[in-house]
């Protein structure tokens, strides 16, 4: 019986800062450019860490940390003649190394 009080009490309060807080249209627009500023930083982290261990799992394919099941397909694509991971990582490279 206490939690429900409680938890109603700290929705009631959470609400009413909010609202004392997002009263007037300047404060309203400076908390949405942080989240939307907050929310970007951690998408684009998120994306750059998956993109990068993917793409570096393309460059070397029999030489990857993870023995992902579609990994070690692309191995042996890789050893029956495939070059496309290969080319792919390295035109990557080749790109992020002029900028």
């Amino acid at each position: 019986m206490k939690k429900r009080y409680i938890v109603s009490v700290a929705g009631a309060v959470g609400a009413g800062i909010t609202g004392y807080l997002l009263k007037n249209q300047d404060s309203r627009n400076k908390l949405k450019t942080k989240v939307k500023k907050g929310t970007d930083k951690l998408w684009n982290i998120s994306r750059e860490e998956q993109t990068d261990s993917t793409l570096e799992d393309a460059g070397v394919p029999d030489q990857a940390a993870t023995n992902d099941p579609a990994q070690l397909e692309n191995a042996k694509m890789v050893s029956e003649g495939s070059q496309f991971g290969v080319e792919y990582y390295n035109q990557v490279k080749e790109v992020k190394g002029r900028k």
